[in-house]
């Protein structure tokens, strides 16, 4: 039903085609959700940086009669996003603010991290061109010194994780670009003083592992006092799960630990999304997905309280 609904998102108001239609071609949930976005399109999101707050709200409330109007909705904006070099300048700017101002938040409150850091970084590129490049040639610069980093400690924290009695997958990734500049304009530095540009996600079998891979990091590299974040016994607000631990790695650079199991992984990656992955498969609902449900019912007892 959510792929047909992204399919035929626009076909209400693009295209005027009745809801009645698309139930009777489809069915009621393909219907309701596709008339569900045509009203999130219809918001008026022209309004200064004061009143943006109110459209927040009605998209929350949009959101918890059903939580895939916005996940169609983040998909749609996306898209938009991405093509958005076929449309005008002025009508570039509006889409860019909108999606840094409205969007992307959203995407970040139910942890749709992917789509969060992308919407950030194309709205960014699209508003400060000039800056975008910039950074981004400071990025490209320093980046070949990076992977040279994010392959070393990669390897040296996979195997000593393994004779640890714990092996697990690692990842190493940069930060994405908005966030280094967010960064860079809040403290006042420039691209060469910022040092935490690299992040490491660690994946693991269990709970119980995430607390035990925690020990084996910090007999590696040296822990930064007040960067530490536990996640899994206090989750987010949205379901988030994760040990977060800011090190020194061997060669002094400021890093960013991130360990958490296949299941908190999912709900990182797909945030609220996750609440009905577990449909398309053979198994059953997994504890990562019942949290998100039990938060999509949170959000409905709020809306109705």
């Amino acid at each position: 039903d959510s792929l047909s609904a992204a399919m035929l998102h626009d076909v209400i108001e693009d295209c005027g085609v009745p809801k009645s239609v698309i139930e009777s071609e489809f069915n009621k949930n393909v219907a309701i959700l596709v008339d569900g976005v045509s009203k999130l399109d219809q918001l008026d999101t022209t309004s200064r940086t004061e009143e943006h707050a109110e459209n927040f709200q009605k998209m929350v409330l949009a959101m918890a009669r059903d939580m895939r109007v916005i996940v169609v909705k983040l998909a749609d904006r996306l898209h938009n996003m991405r093509t958005l070099q076929y449309v005008d300048r002025e009508s570039q700017l509006r889409v860019a603010k909108e999606t840094l101002e409205i969007y992307a938040p959203i995407a970040h409150r139910i942890g749709m991290n992917n789509v969060y850091r992308e919407l950030e970084d194309l709205s960014f590129k699209t508003i400060y061109p000039n800056r975008y490049k910039l950074l981004l040639t400071a990025f490209k610069k320093s980046r070949g010194g990076q992977k040279r980093l994010l392959t070393k400690i990669k390897k040296s924290l996979q195997k000593k994780l393994v004779d640890h009695g714990t092996p697990a997958y690692v990842e190493g990734r940069e930060k994405h670009i908005y966030s280094i500049y967010r960064k860079m304009k809040e403290s006042r530095r420039s691209f060469d003083e910022i040092t935490d540009v690299c992040a490491f996600k660690v994946v693991v079998d269990t709970p119980e592992n995430c607390y035990k891979t925690l020990g084996v990091v910090h007999s590696i590299y040296k822990p930064v006092e007040g960067r530490f974040k536990d996640y899994i016994s206090i989750p987010k607000s949205n379901g988030y799960q994760s040990i977060h631990s800011g090190v020194v790695g061997l060669e002094g650079q400021l890093m960013e630990i991130q360990i958490k199991t296949e299941e908190m992984n999912e709900m990182a990656e797909n945030g609220i999304a996750s609440h009905w992955l577990y449909k398309a498969g053979k198994g059953s609902e997994t504890n990562t997905q019942k949290k998100a449900r039990r938060w999509v019912a949170d959000l409905l007892e709020m809306r109705s309280g």
